[in-house]
């Protein structure tokens, strides 16, 4: 019988600011974090927006204080990607109340911090260092900063964290998968207790370029905060974010018998392959449909059980239906009854950090009894009336069950169910 695996702290960067009870509290008032690029210059460029992590300068009460994460020496030596998850993590271990100093603890702790594309700033910055000024020019720190498991191995080491370690690289689906890897971990023995989530941090001109490449990104550049619209007909593609979303977790009795306090239960965890196709699901949902029902399977709960969803729906055409279809695959006409939203309508798509920042909400959903809204929906697709998508505003609940979904490129899908303590 696997242990009870529990919460113990949270931690978030995203384009609503950064800081658990902040950004949740903008998150139900219905504010957005998407605006007009400012970072680059992109005046020429079919997209013009994107869901920044602002800093404290332009956002006082909840920006990221860089200076407070890393000296300006440490800053150059990082991607932005790690920037964000060194500051998650902070906020997530302070409130785990969880700084192992005794070797055994240390060993005992895992790190597993997923990223969809890793250190693409880098990349491309050092790409137009060479080109332009030469290779004597590059700093030694690139190929490390770059590094899609940098994040994990930066943290590991500032904590000193020496317990098993990894990097899930699968796409959008990452920052579940993340989790669930940590869940795995510690029901083998493995680890006491991980530190799991994801962080991204590549809204940048190669990215948004080969995105549009595909038709995929927003191009509703005159309103900003309307652009993502998960499920209304006028959707036309997702918007890109920024961030990391990390949890401690531990058992049940390791938090208990630390004094931690447990905040919510990770009850089942579930991961299949479309093997259909790289950038596409099936229409059916067969695969997304396989990890939900292994997910609610392993939490030992019936489909009548889940109170609430968190979707991944990005706000594509294609990609929101077929999350539909996997959800009436496995839930039926029951899906009537089930209130589902998505929180990136507020904050764009933030890739591999996606399911992180999503099961920090799914879990505030359930503890404050309040499901946040899909903004923006004014009219859902047809063959979506039936279904409760939380438009516009948010709505008191009585959920003790969620259920978290991440959906990625090369047909990778995992779903999280997430429980409040007692249920």
């Amino acid at each position: 019988m696997n242990s009870q695996i529990v919460v113990t702290g949270m931690g978030i960067v995203s384009p609503l600011g950064c800081g658990v009870e902040q950004v949740w509290s903008r998150l139900l008032a219905g504010q957005s974090g998407i605006g007009s690029i400012e970072r680059f210059n992109n005046e020429d460029f079919p997209v013009q927006i994107a869901g920044f992590v602002p800093d404290i300068d332009a956002d006082p009460k909840a920006g990221l204080d860089e200076a407070s994460i890393v000296s300006v020496k440490e800053r150059k030596k990082i991607d932005l990607f790690t920037l964000f998850a060194l500051a998650a993590a902070e906020e997530a271990l302070n409130q785990a109340n969880w700084h192992p100093e005794s070797p055994e603890d240390q060993a005992a702790t895992a790190t597993i911090i997923a990223t969809g594309i890793g250190g693409l700033p880098t990349i491309t910055a050092a790409q137009t260092l060479l080109q332009t000024k030469g290779f004597k020019r590059l700093s030694p720190f690139v190929a490390p900063a770059f590094l899609a498991n940098m994040a994990a191995g930066v943290l590991s080491i500032r904590h000193q964290f020496k317990g098993p370690i990894g990097c899930p690289i699968t796409a959008c689906a990452a920052g579940i998968q993340a989790i669930g890897d940590g869940m795995r971990l510690i029901n083998s023995g493995e680890a006491e207790v991980a530190l799991v989530g994801g962080t991204e941090g590549c809204i940048d001109p190669l990215s948004l370029a080969s995105f549009n490449a595909m038709r995929a990104l927003s191009t509703r550049n005159e309103a900003p905060t309307e652009a993502s619209r998960p499920f209304d007909k006028d959707r036309d593609g997702f918007v890109m974010g920024e961030g990391a979303g990390l949890l401690v977790i531990e058992t049940m009795s390791h938090a208990i018998a630390r004094g931690a306090t447990p905040l919510a239960i990770l009850s089942g965890y579930g991961t299949s392959a479309d093997a259909f196709h790289v950038t596409a699901g099936p229409a059916d949902g067969a695969g997304g449909a396989s990890a939900i029902s292994q997910a609610i399977s392993r939490a030992e709960l019936d489909i009548q059980d889940i109170g609430y969803i968190n979707a991944h729906a990005t706000s594509t055409p294609v990609g929101d239906q077929a999350e539909v279809a996997a959800l009436r695959k496995v839930f039926g006409d029951y899906l009537q009854n089930i209130p589902i939203s998505s929180t990136k309508s507020a904050i764009g798509h933030l890739l591999g950090a996606a399911g992180g920042i999503e099961s920090i909400f799914s879990i505030l959903a359930l503890r404050d009894g309040i499901l946040p809204p899909t903004l923006n929906l004014h009219q859902p697709d047809d063959n979506l009336s039936d279904l409760d998508l939380v438009p516009r505003n948010a709505v008191k609940s009585s959920a003790r069950h969620a259920l978290c979904n991440g959906l990625g490129f090369g047909g990778v899908n995992a779903a999280l169910v997430v429980n409040l303590i007692g249920s």
